[in-house]
């Protein structure tokens, strides 16, 4: 039988009574979003009368039961008198025989040291759930290598068609926005800096400007952001639907390695695609900037190309190149991580998704910042 998440709404009535309105299952599967109104509530309620309806409660475990009697003793610590209704004889059983074990002492106003020491609690947490963050990202990185290895050494293993099919979902289906946001930035480009070279006269160094750098840092970065923002979410939300529905579960149980069977396929396919998409946008985003720099600053279409060969040294070309696979890996095992970290409820699809996108484009960044530090201390 499938559970209902449980939910709680305050409702306020004319005579000054509050009416807390409990539905669903309340179990410890189902508890987050309850748990979260209930913190608001306690935080803003103080000397009321509360009314909790519990007649529209369904199953009821002992961390629901638990979670019921701490925020019960929590609003009366803030002076709330609390009348219980509609309760079954299922929770009425539960409650006489969890509320002895929990004395109403326990839970008290916070005083001024703990109001103090709060914030340093929760850097202290964030700190240490970074670190078993790290620690999970290492792990997960070690599976997928062993994964790796394993299916070199048996290339039949190798799954081809999921490959393919990465790369239409990942590469064939995401030209038209890379295509859209290349040309973008090749205008860009140009207008900003025909507006500075015009000062001096030297329109024609718009050519430099744009090939370089589109080639070598901007079509590359924003196309693997692009990649990041599309494709690394797509990779989060499905392997998360699929850990939802237990599939993963299913598949180990059935002796499928989910590494192999759904994370290197996507990993392979993206570090194969992105590259081709980096030399795709390459050359959307210098034609975005010849056709502005022939109708700004009346450079022909033959005298820009010209240009281009002479001052674009095909190293440039390379170095852009060169990063996307890294940035493809990165990217893709950022969001198959994120997608194996999701929990079974559906909130923590949206949430796993947004800290996969953030975290692959930061990690992007961070790399293309490294690259560029190693290549100019190599004079490259």
């Amino acid at each position: 039988m499938e559970l209902q998440q449980a939910q709680i709404q305050k409702v306020d009535v004319k005579t000054g009574t509050l009416i807390f309105e409990c539905q669903g299952d309340w179990t410890v599967d189902t508890l987050q979003s309850a748990v979260q109104s209930l913190e608001g509530y306690s935080r803003t309620v103080r000397n009321s009368s509360i009314q909790w309806d519990v007649s529209a409660v369904g199953l009821v475990d002992s961390a629901g039961m638990m979670c019921f009697i701490y925020f019960q003793d929590l609003l009366k610590s803030q002076q709330c008198s609390i009348e219980l209704s509609g309760a079954s004889e299922e929770f009425e059983e539960l409650y006489e025989l969890l509320r002895p074990l929990v004395s109403e002492h326990t839970v008290s106003k916070p005083g001024v040291l703990s109001r103090i020491q709060a914030p340093f609690r929760h850097l202290g947490k964030a700190t240490a759930a970074f670190w078993r963050d790290i620690a999970e990202f290492l792990s997960f990185v070690g599976e997928n290598f062993v994964a790796l290895v394993l299916s070199v050494r048996h290339p039949s293993s190798i799954r081809y068609s999921a490959i393919i099919k990465n790369i239409e979902d990942a590469g064939v289906r995401a030209l038209p926005i890379v295509a859209l946001t290349s040309f973008l930035i090749g205008v860009v480009i140009a207008y900003q800096g025909a507006v500075q070279l015009q000062k001096f006269g030297a329109n024609i160094f718009i050519v430099d400007m744009i090939g370089i750098s589109v080639t070598r840092e901007l079509a590359p970065l924003i196309t693997a952001i692009v990649v990041a923002g599309r494709t690394g979410s797509s990779y989060t939300a499905q392997l998360g639907a699929m850990k939802i529905t237990e599939e993963i579960n299913a598949m180990r149980t059935m002796g499928f390695e989910p590494h192999r069977f759904l994370v290197l396929p996507r990993i392979i396919a993206l570090m194969l695609v992105l590259p081709l998409m980096i030399f795709f946008a390459d050359i959307i985003g210098i034609a975005g900037g010849m056709v502005v720099s022939h109708l700004h600053l009346n450079i022909s279409y033959s005298e820009f190309i010209h240009r281009l060969q002479d001052v674009l040294d095909i190293k440039h070309f390379w170095i852009g190149l060169g990063k996307g696979p890294f940035f493809a890996w990165l990217i893709a095992i950022t969001g198959c991580f994120r997608g194996f970290q999701v929990s079974r409820n559906t909130e923590s699809i949206g949430r796993y998704t947004t800290i996969s996108v953030v975290n692959a484009i930061f990690l992007v960044i961070a790399c293309d910042a490294v690259f560029s530090i190693v290549f100019t201390e190599l004079g490259i």
